[in-house]
């Protein structure tokens, strides 16, 4: 099979300096430190070898927490081969680490333009593999469009991210998908934590890093009140920004109103917003007719999955000078004399300008992810080709061992209070 054709790709990797991986080694070791989750369940997969001699092929952000589950997919058994699913994330030396230290394929370089990616997508589908791991579904829908040879000896797949679920269900919709595939991201124990608390903060890092603007007191547009959104939102407003939120949704945009934010349409927060950050999950957030009624020195960054939110086509072609002033930061001047910034060339600016996720709280995710492997590895081939949620038991486990690891006790019902909800005989 030709899948892939690039000479680097042919050596098993695809990295911008293998000899960076003492670099990337340290930064895997500190953050696997505050992954305690993740750790504990690497140690039963170095003992069980749940995942022994399966194939495995990831699309995921390459950084110091994805490394760490890198580690535990490899301790359980996996053969791993990993490309990046965002070429302005990528670390390129806990690249370079995961491969020479861990043996895994991999084929990331931080840049990257569209065609580098795609061979990078390519060399991890050389593999073959048995299991599909994905953040966005690059990886998935590549299979089912150009590689269909390869969806015989696919058992299952993970989908991480909201945009990449979204993408799957319309797939097994049209009656298109091949293969089971289990929504980490809806799990409890990941979007409650990770789109809220991870997006929340590394976004107002992304921002912050990118322009070192002051957030106090400025107005602040959120655009989506997602699990995403909800946690951007609450961080700029406890960073003293007026907080206001677009949206489509008119239960979010309700829930938005009782959280103590203004509503409005984007057409009216693009004239009085200062920053503005995009987490729809869909195209076309913030149009050109927006950015042309935006105050000048506006900034737009986007936290959503693909950097379609914002019209950049439209705003470099109406343009009418484009200038690099600060790493992660553009600014494009309007012919009406106003001047929009754009921070990380419209990609996630938490990822691209910043560290990405903390540790702590990919931990969760990354745990999730690890048993929704091990379960889809155990139980896939029985599966219908649809979307299936994460197993309660895996959240629960996932929690009581975040809990445990915080030092937190919970409380336990009393026999009394499990036969009375448990019972619909009894009454008031």
């Amino acid at each position: 099979m030709n899948v892939a054709t690039n000479a680097q790709i042919a050596e098993n990797s695809m990295l911008r300096d293998p000899a960076l991986a003492d670099e990337g080694r340290l930064k895997i070791e500190f953050a696997g430190r505050r992954m305690p989750v993740l750790q504990a369940i690497r140690e039963e997969f170095e003992r069980d070898k749940p995942l022994d001699g399966l194939r495995i092929g990831a699309c995921l952000h390459v950084t110091t927490e994805t490394a760490n589950l890198c580690r535990t997919l490899i301790a359980g058994g996996a053969e791993l081969s990993l490309c990046a699913s965002n070429p302005l994330s990528t670390k390129d030396d806990v690249a370079a680490a995961i491969h020479v230290d861990y043996g895994a394929r991999v084929f990331a370089i931080y840049g990257s333009d569209r065609d580098t990616f795609y061979r990078q997508v390519a060399g991890v589908l050389a593999s073959e593999p048995q299991i599909v791991i994905d953040d966005g579904a690059d990886l998935t829908t590549t299979i089912h469009r150009q590689h269909p040879e390869l969806l015989e000896n696919i058992v299952g797949g993970t989908e991480v991210t909201s945009t990449g679920v979204l993408r799957i269900r319309n797939m097994a919709t049209a009656g298109a998908l091949r293969y089971p595939v289990v929504a980490v991201n809806d799990a409890a124990t990941k979007h409650l934590f990770d789109n809220r608390y991870g997006t929340g903060q590394n976004t107002i890092d992304g921002i912050l890093r990118a322009s070192n603007v002051l957030l106090a007191g400025s107005v602040f547009v959120v655009v989506g009140y997602g699990w995403c959104g909800r946690g951007v939102a609450m961080r700029a407003h406890g960073m003293g920004s007026r907080v206001v939120v677009v949206e489509v949704d008119p239960i979010k945009a309700l829930e938005a109103v009782m959280d103590g934010y203004q509503v409005l349409p984007m057409g009216e927060a693009a004239k009085i917003g200062d920053i503005f950050v995009t987490v729809t999950g869909n195209r076309d957030a913030i149009r050109l007719e927006h950015m042309e009624t935006m105050k000048s020195g506006a900034i737009l960054a986007n936290s959503g999955h693909f950097d379609i939110e914002i019209d950049l086509a439209g705003l470099k072609e109406r343009a009418t000078s484009e200038r690099t002033m600060r790493p992660n930061l553009t600014e494009y001047e309007l012919p009406a004399g106003n001047r929009v910034i754009v921070l990380a060339d419209g990609r996630l600016v938490g990822q691209s300008a910043a560290e990405a996720h903390p540790a702590e709280v990919m931990d969760m995710t990354f745990a999730t992810q690890s048993l929704v492997v091990e379960h889809v590895a155990k139980h896939a081939r029985g599966l219908e080709p649809q979307v299936y949620g994460v197993p309660h038991e895996i959240e629960d486990r996932v929690a009581r061992h975040k809990l445990a690891s915080l030092g937190v006790t919970l409380d336990e019902l009393t026999k009394a209070q499990q036969e009375y909800i448990s019972d619909w005989t009894v009454g008031t």
